[in-house]
C-alpha cells in the first residue's frame, strides 16, 4: 500500500475529517505530522482568546506531534514553526509522497526543498489573486513564488480563484487537481430548528422577521464595521443583524450599535453550536474587504444549513459557491452603497431567501470531503515509480 506523509501545523476541524476518511477508505496509508507541537490551549489571534474545539480532531487516523523549537511558536508568523527532527521522522515513515499544507513556515519550506527529487512533493494551499498589489511588488512576488512552486510536483487547488493563483506562479494544468474546499455537510444539515427558534426568540426576533447573520472573527479584513454601517443605513425595523464571534473590533461594533434594538451580539460559538447559529438566520453575510479572505468556509457551513448568501467580491469562494439571483448576491467590496443595495434586494421577502437557501443546500453537496479524498488517492495511486 502506498504511503502519504501529510505535513500540517495543527488539528483543524476542516482537515481532520479528511484524514480520518482517507484512513477509513484504506486505499492508501497516511500519517499526519503536526508541526506546531502539542499544546493544551490554542490561542487564536483573530478571536483573541484560547480556542479548544468541542469536536474530536484526532480520532481515526495516524499522527505524530513533532517538537517545535521556535522561540515564539505559532502559525501567525513564518518563524513560528521550527522542527529539527521533522525530516528524520518523515524518513522513518518512508512515504511514497509528501503532502505539505502551506509553505510559509520555516519547517514546511524545508520539507518541500528536501524531498524535491526524492519523492513527489504535493502541496495544498488556498491563496488567490484577489488582493491587489502595486506592479513592482507584483513582479517581485511573481519571481519569488515561481521559484517556490518549481519545487512542487503537484498542487491540490480549493477552487477557481486558487487554481488561477497556482497557474500564474508556474504550475501547469496537469500539475493541478481540484480538492474542493469542504466542511462536514451532514453535521451542519441536521435539523436544529427547535434550538434555532429559541435563539431567535431570545433576541425578540419574530418568525416573520428577517435575521442577517455574520459569524467569524471581528477583524478588519472581514469588514464587520461595513456591514453594521450598511445595516443601519438600510433602516428596516423588521430586519435584525446578529454578530457572532469576538475579536479586536468588538468594542467598536458594540459602541456603534448602541441603541440599535435590532442589532445583537453573541460571543464565539464552538463547532457543536454553529449549526444552530446558521439555521436561526435567513441570510448569511460575509462582507470581507481582504486582504487574505482566501475562501470563507463559513459560506460552506451556511449553505449546508440551506441559507441564502451575501458576499463581497473579495471572498475567495464567491466565484464557485454564490450564483447571482439563484442562491445569493455578490457585492463590490468596501462599497457601502453596493452593500446597502444588495441588502435591500435580498430582504424584500422571506420567500426569496427561502428559495435561495434551498438552492444553496443543493449547490454545496458536491463540495464534500469524499471528493477531496478521491483526488488525493487518485494522484498517489497513479504516481509512476
Amino acid at each position: 500500500m502506498k504511503k502519504l506523509a501529510i505535513i500540517t501545523t495543527h488539528p483543524i476541524q476542516y482537515y481532520a475529517p479528511i484524514f480520518k476518511l482517507l484512513q477509513q477508505r484504506t486505499l492508501i496509508a497516511i500519517k499526519v505530522f503536526y508541526t506546531l507541537g502539542q499544546q493544551e490551549a490554542k490561542y487564536d489571534h483573530g478571536f483573541e482568546k484560547n480556542i479548544d474545539w468541542d469536536i474530536p480532531l484526532l480520532d481515526g487516523y495516524d499522527y505524530e506531534w513533532v517538537e517545535n523549537t521556535a522561540e515564539l511558536p505559532g502559525t501567525h508568523h513564518p518563524k513560528g514553526i521550527v522542527n529539527p527532527t521533522l525530516i528524520q521522522r518523515i524518513n522513518h515513515y518512508q512515504p511514497d509522497a509528501v503532502l505539505v499544507f502551506g509553505w510559509n513556515y520555516t519547517s514546511h519550506f524545508k520539507i518541500i526543498r528536501h524531498f524535491k527529487n526524492n519523492v513527489p512533493v504535493y502541496f495544498r494551499g488556498d491563496s488567490t489573486l484577489l488582493d491587489t498589489i502595486n506592479p513592482f511588488k507584483d513582479m517581485l512576488k511573481t519571481l519569488y513564488l515561481k521559484w517556490i512552486y518549481k519545487k512542487v510536483d503537484h498542487a491540490f487547488y480549493a477552487g477557481t480563484q486558487n487554481k488561477a493563483y497556482f497557474k500564474k506562479y508556474g504550475l501547469k494544468d496537469q500539475q493541478l487537481s481540484l480538492t474542493p474546499h469542504a466542511i462536514d455537510n451532514e453535521r451542519f444539515s441536521v435539523n436544529r430548528s427547535i434550538e434555532a427558534n429559541k435563539l431567535r426568540h431570545k433576541f425578540g426576533i419574530n418568525n416573520d422577521d428577517i435575521l442577517i447573520t455574520f459569524a467569524g472573527k471581528f477583524e478588519t479584513k472581514k469588514a464587520p464595521l461595513l456591514l453594521l454601517s450598511a445595516f443601519i443605513k438600510l433602516n428596516k425595523p423588521n430586519i435584525h443583524l446578529l454578530f457572532t464571534g469576538n475579536g479586536k473590533l468588538e468594542q467598536s461594533l458594540k459602541q456603534i450599535a448602541s441603541g440599535q434594538e435590532n442589532v445583537h451580539f453573541l460571543d464565539f460559538q464552538n463547532q457543536t453550536d454553529m449549526p444552530v447559529i446558521y439555521q436561526a438566520c435567513d441570510l448569511f453575510c460575509l462582507p470581507s474587504a481582504g486582504p487574505g479572505e482566501t475562501w470563507g468556509l463559513a459560506i460552506n457551513e451556511a449553505m449546508a444549513c440551506n441559507k441564502a448568501i451575501l458576499v463581497s467580491d473579495k471572498v475567495g469562494c464567491a466565484t464557485d459557491l454564490v450564483k447571482e439571483n439563484y442562491n445569493g448576491v455578490i457585492f463590490k467590496s468596501n462599497d457601502k452603497k453596493s452593500l446597502v443595495g444588495a441588502l435591500a434586494k435580498l430582504t424584500r421577502t422571506k420567500k426569496v431567501l427561502q428559495e435561495y437557501g434551498k438552492n444553496s443546500g443543493a449547490l454545496i453537496q458536491k463540495w464534500n470531503f469524499t471528493a477531496i479524498a478521491i483526488a488525493i488517492e487518485n494522484k498517489l495511486l497513479n504516481e509512476t515509480n
